[in-house]
């Protein structure tokens, strides 16, 4: 009988550990809870209108559709029986099981709160497309509600955007959210003037990109300056609600009147790793990434393999791998030839080793830091390198194209080609929060109809 494959997630370790498996002599079946490959680096991109959600999340059935060994589901795994080797799954209306003798997990990494998931209600994350829609819905809507308004205090509120989490992900974000307002939306708007919106940048650390050493953080936090961002390092968060946020400073409070905020401050690994982790007797950290072995298998279970930000690896310097898409992409890579050697009669258990690529983050058009080894680059020779790589690793060809002309328009001229926005995107995630997923997607709550059965009562 064919061996089986069973791949859990289609985010870069799933994808491209299919890929690798691809003249394998295996049956692979891809669980996901999307029916795209998500290319989360670029979400900042949808939020702020320059790239549309079709550029950065291609099919995932038209990324393999020339992969014949693949059958692709959409359903969320609830439960890994590892005696049985059986996979348990939520789909949209319909649950099923799917057998395996071979598993890669590769569920990517959730927003964290710190505990405080109450926030997540006033400060969307940056890890979905819904995320993204969202952002961008609260992020144009705000200039337009302010529009509205004579008060300057309800003006300045509206007008105000914090951002949360100074790492690539919130330092892009406040450098785009700058130049929207004091670029792309100058001189639109009748009654306000889009350049005097105030965007602030927080993190509870004490340097911008604190991972790409200090002169590069310097560089940036100068960057963000002229931009007009207000860098907040060594500030923690300590509330968050619908108009604004309180911040701790060396012991002193302040609450500063923002309707829009952005959390991009941490992630945690998906509840699938603390049931994968309880299944199978392994440790977890304190993010919930599983603690696995050298060659990324489960300690005492060899036939399963957990990938990227789900796992907890310590790279040659002896500190965790970080959760970055090279990290999940080169696991993915060495699992695949970890079973095609298994298959082979070869021996197996080689250790993963990491090859770090560098490290890159945009800070405004024409401008990015660049950390590559020995090589630290800034300023405009980093953002050439920032879009060849990033086009490089964009999945589909017409996606690269269309990507080209988004950035064309946005950097060189002053528009941004995805400005829609609707109420659905504003306010959906609240809506199923208040009534239930129907699909019960991950650890969703009641259905629609058990909520309003529970209210008839």
């Amino acid at each position: 009988m064919t061996h089986r494959v069973v791949v859990v997630g289609a985010g870069f370790g799933g994808l491209f550990a299919i890929k690798a498996l691809r003249r394998a002599d295996v049956e692979i079946t891809l669980i996901n809870g999307t029916a795209y490959h998500l290319f989360q680096p670029l979400l900042y991109q949808v939020a702020t209108g320059i790239l549309s959600q079709g550029e950065v999340a291609p099919p995932i059935r038209e990324v393999l559709r020339r992969q014949d060994n693949v059958d692709v589901r959409l359903g969320w795994v609830q439960d890994v029986d590892v005696e049985a080797k059986v996979v348990s799954v939520a789909g949209p209306g319909i649950d099923y099981t799917v057998p395996y003798d071979t598993l890669i997990v590769a569920a990517g990494a959730s927003q964290s709160y710190f505990g405080n998931d109450q926030f997540a209600d006033h400060a969307p994350g940056m890890k979905s497309i819904d995320d993204a829609l969202e952002l961008r819905a609260r992020i144009f809507g705000a200039f337009e509600v302010a529009d509205l308004h004579t008060d300057p205090e309800t003006i300045e509120r509206w007008m105000t955007f914090v951002v949360v989490g100074a790492g690539p992900t919130g330092t892009e974000m406040a450098g785009q959210i700058a130049e929207l307002a004091h670029r792309t939306l100058r001189g639109q708007y009748r009654h306000i003037d889009s350049r005097k919106a105030r965007i602030l940048l927080v993190d509870a650390v004490g340097a911008v990109l604190n991972t790409f050493g200090d002169q590069l953080s310097s560089k940036a936090e100068a960057e963000l300056d002229k931009l007009g961002v207000e860098v907040r390092t060594n500030t923690k968060v300590v509330a968050v609600d619908s108009t604004g946020i309180e911040v701790e400073f060396d012991g002193e409070r302040e609450r500063i009147p923002a309707m829009t905020k952005v959390w991009a401050a941490g992630v945690a690994a998906p509840a699938l790793a603390g049931k994968l982790a309880a299944a199978t007797g392994v440790k977890t950290d304190r993010a919930g990434r599983i603690q696995v072995e050298p060659d990324t298998s489960l300690p005492g279970h060899p036939e399963i393999f957990v990938l990227g930000d789900m796992m907890n690896l310590a790279g040659a310097d002896g500190k965790p791998l970080p959760g970055v898409a090279q990290v999940a992409i080169q696991s993915g890579r060495h699992a695949a030839d970890q079973i095609k050697r298994r298959l082979a009669g070869k021996e197996t258990g080689q250790p993963f080793r990491y090859f770090d690529k560098g490290s890159l983050a945009t800070i405004s058009r024409f401008s990015a830091v660049a950390s590559i080894g020995k090589v630290h680059l800034s300023g405009f020779p980093a953002w050439v390198v920032w879009v060849a790589v990033h086009l490089f690793y964009l999945v589909g060809f017409k996606n690269r194209v269309t990507a080209v002309l988004h950035w064309f328009v946005s950097f060189l001229g002053r528009g941004r080609s995805e400005r829609v926005a609707t109420q659905q995107q504003a306010f959906a995630r609240q809506a199923i929060r208040a009534y239930g997923d129907p699909f019960r997607r991950g650890e969703a709550g009641p259905t629609a109809s058990e909520t309003a059965s529970e209210q008839a009562r």
